[in-house]
């Protein structure tokens, strides 16, 4: 009984082939040729997007990395693979060398599972931020803070502007440094003391400066003598230029508004 219920299954399924068949030849034309109109070729409305999405995922290792760091660095999350992926299109899951240099990439931490950034000094707000610079009395670069969190420059100017820290340029970096001003050491100096220092005549030389500080064993801030050199080496003089003697006019020279002798009535008689 089970063997004619295969039998009839295999028969129903041959007519239906055969049926299938008899109206796909009905549909062709004599020349063989369906005379059926082929449906046109509909593309994807996101195909631009996937474009994109195809050439960042073929861009070279570097360029793929800076996607996720910038991501990182804007957002301050900690990320997933596929989080990353779907905001950057990045796909690390699929590109080892990407996840491996990532991995390894000091501007980066990763615990296991999630991405996220990591900035030099891990400070969040600007009461940390002065805690920090605090720790630093010999000062601490500004460039050091610029990516610990999005408004670390305004905190740093509020700082400033509140006198707990000192902003100062380094005249060799011309990179700003960020000193502490500790309120807990009010300094009072008496006017005879102000007047005693202002009197004092410095040399006119930075490089006789440097020296008579290091003499009383203090380090210069500035080092005159290595940035004059690299002067030289690009090829700028720190001497003016000679000025080009200033043409007179002589007996000897020719002249063409002779009409007009009130333009020489300073006539040089050499």
């Amino acid at each position: 009984m089970a063997l004619h219920d295969k039998q009839d299954r295999f028969k129903r399924q041959q007519e239906k082939s055969q049926s299938s068949l008899s109206g796909k030849a009905a549909s062709t034309a004599p020349n063989g040729r369906s005379s059926a109109t082929p449906a046109p070729v509909k593309f994807s409305n996101d195909t631009e997007r996937l474009q994109h999405i195809n050439s960042i995922r073929k861009a070279p290792v570097g360029a793929q990395m800076k996607r996720v760091i910038d991501l990182l660095f804007e957002t301050r999350q900690a990320l997933t693979l596929e989080q990353i992926n779907e905001a950057c299109y990045v796909d690390m899951k699929a590109n080892k060398d990407v996840f491996d240099s990532m991995r390894k990439n000091p501007k980066v931490k990763y615990d296991g599972e999630r991405f996220s950034y990591k900035s030099k000094h891990d400070v969040r707000d600007k009461s940390q931020l002065l805690y920090l610079i605090r720790k630093f009395p010999e000062g601490i670069a500004v460039i050091d803070l610029k990516d610990a969190y999005s408004t670390v420059m305004e905190d740093l100017q509020a700082l400033k502007a509140s006198r707990e820290i000192w902003l100062l340029s380094n005249f060799d970096s011309q990179e700003d440094i960020a000193y502490p001003n500790d309120p807990k050491v009010p300094i009072k100096v008496d006017d005879d003391l102000k007047q005693l220092f202002r009197g004092i005549e410095l040399p006119r030389d930075m490089l006789d400066i440097e020296k008579d500080l290091q003499k009383n064993g203090m380090k210069p801030a500035t080092n005159t003598a290595k940035r004059r050199s690299a002067a030289q080496m690009q090829g700028i003089s720190s001497k003016s230029k000679p000025k080009k003697k200033k043409n007179e006019i002589t007996k000897r020279t020719k002249l063409t508004n002779a009409h007009l002798p009130e333009l020489f009535q300073n006539l040089n008689n050499s």
